[in-house]
């Protein structure tokens, strides 16, 4: 288990479990295969796990992976590994703010379901473009060289 973080939610500090093995091995997959598929582009930055972003004076944030815009400096994609003792901070506060911000895109990962909601801003908020589960395979058209299959995401070794 990492060691426990604080996150700026509403104006409001959350202090968050450090997140369990399984969680981490998810987290490193995700990472290992976006790090690949932006190999060779110059216009994302993917920051190290649970980066704190400060998001403006209300919302300061560390998700699980962040991908970056080089020229701006601003997150375009987030992706939070649901923790099953601690879910209401990532299903609920931080999902929220997000759409607040208009982050264009949001992943949530849930290990507890081994499944992927997929969210999309648009002018009214974040949509939910899919749910993922099973034998799908996590793919975006911003990451064209981007592809996981949840098998391999949640596979337990």
């Amino acid at each position: 288990m990492t060691e426990p973080y604080e996150e700026l939610l509403n104006g409001e500090w959350h202090l968050r479990l450090g997140p369990g093995e399984r969680h981490e091995r998810i987290c490193n997959r995700l990472h290992d295969t976006i790090r690949a598929s932006i190999a060779n582009f110059a216009s994302s930055q993917l920051l190290a796990p649970r980066t704190k972003i400060q998001l403006n004076a209300h919302h300061a944030v560390r998700p699980d992976l962040a991908l970056l815009t080089t020229a701006n400096q601003k997150l375009w994609l987030a992706v939070e590994v649901v923790s099953s003792d601690d879910h209401k901070c990532d299903t609920v506060l931080k999902k929220q703010v997000y759409e607040d911000v208009r982050v264009p895109r949001l992943w949530m990962v849930d290990p507890r379901y081994d499944n992927v909601e997929v969210y999309h801003s648009s002018q009214y908020g974040l949509i939910l473009k899919t749910i993922l589960a099973c034998d799908d395979v996590l793919a975006d058209s911003l990451l064209p060289e981007f592809q996981l299959s949840l098998r391999e995401l949640f596979a337990i070794g």
